[in-house]
């Protein structure tokens, strides 16, 4: 079977297809027959042997997959063969390892999927597992208020299952985009309003769609200027929450500018998925919920960009440049 290695940390042609072995499951374990793989930034930072949880080299990357169990191991019962599931590699001992065409793994790790997910809209359920998450982070609670949530990064697909959610809590949903053709994805994925990704004229644009109110909740994954932008978007007692910062460290001192914006009485909080590593329940029962909205219909997955296996290094590439609207997924067989 195919599997994709990692030997030299470095750009796309760092991915590397070899040929090994089909692996066979142990007592306890079964086999997954891969037929969507989900591509995203861990992968990235993996491939560039910079990610925080990096796995010794060399390394697979993959952080999801979905398929089916075509062959188990002795004692197991949790799982038959023929059962369409979705392995996520958050439930894993290490991060990675799903850009294979089988995978053996314990039969208490993978979660069963419904008829009615496909296998490619399946490998988005790790970004509304993060998108259920961050909400959770907020420790929202019911109000009779009308709440709005700036998400930078609209196109993204944690961003598109944030929007989501935020509209069954009833929030007013602001998204930020680069592009003509990235605002219409987001506007058709959920938000309410897509305003141009510039730090410089963000708050006045947040402003000017809350009626000069602001946002209570503002999610950040780009940092750099974007992060002081979204403090200053926030309302009295708002919060920011970064996840990430693609762009690199905040462009001023947050400290000095929650002072200087004393007065509304801000909070922020820094946040990764990767705080659930040890509380498996919470960790599992979050992708239940997940798969239980999807499911119902009420979280929808973006259109994909479906790439083989065989063309990795393609889909990276693409990755890289941030053109692409939807999930990268990778066709296996």
């Amino acid at each position: 079977m195919q599997i994709v290695l990692i030997h030299q940390p470095g750009g796309p042609e760092a991915l590397q297809i070899e040929e090994v072995a089909e692996p066979m499951p142990n007592s306890g374990e079964v086999r997954i027959r891969a037929l969507a793989i989900g591509v995203g930034r861990p992968d990235v930072l993996m491939r560039q042997g910079i990610y925080k949880w990096m796995p010794p080299l060399p390394a697979t990357p993959g952080a999801e997959l979905s398929g089916g169990v075509d062959a188990i191991g002795v004692g197991v019962s949790a799982l038959k063969v023929g059962q369409r599931v979705l392995l996520s590699s958050r439930d894993l001992p290490q991060r990675g390892g799903c850009y294979v065409q089988s995978i053996v793994v314990p039969q208490n790790i993978p979660y069963v999927l419904p008829d009615g997910i496909s296998f490619n809209d399946a490998v988005s359920l790790p970004n509304l597992q993060l998108a259920l998450a961050l909400l959770q982070a907020a420790n929202l609670s019911p109000s009779s208020e009308k709440r709005a949530m700036l998400i930078t990064g609209a196109a993204g697909g944690v961003a598109g299952m944030l929007s989501q959610l935020a509209r069954v809590h009833g929030f007013q949903t602001i998204g930020t985009a680069r592009s003509a053709d990235k605002r219409a994805f987001a506007l058709a994925n959920g938000f309410d309003f897509v305003v141009d990704s510039n730090p410089e004229t963000l708050t006045a644009d947040v402003m000017k769609a809350t009626a000069g109110q602001g946002v209570n909740l503002a999610y950040d994954h780009l940092g750099g200027a974007y992060l002081p932008a979204c403090i200053r978007s926030l309302s009295p007692m708002g919060t920011a929450i970064s996840f990430n910062i693609i762009t690199g460290h905040p462009s001023s001192d947050v400290f000095s500018l929650m002072r200087e914006l004393l007065g509304k009485s801000l909070g922020i909080r820094c946040f990764s998925m990767h705080t659930f590593d040890e509380n498996e329940k919470n960790r599992r029962e979050l992708m239940r919920q997940a798969i239980e909205l999807m499911a119902a219909g009420k979280v929808l997955a973006p259109s994909p960009t479906v790439i083989p296996l065989t063309d990795v290094v393609k889909a990276h590439i693409v990755l890289d440049k941030g053109e692409t609207l939807g999930k990268i997924v990778l066709s296996p067989q």
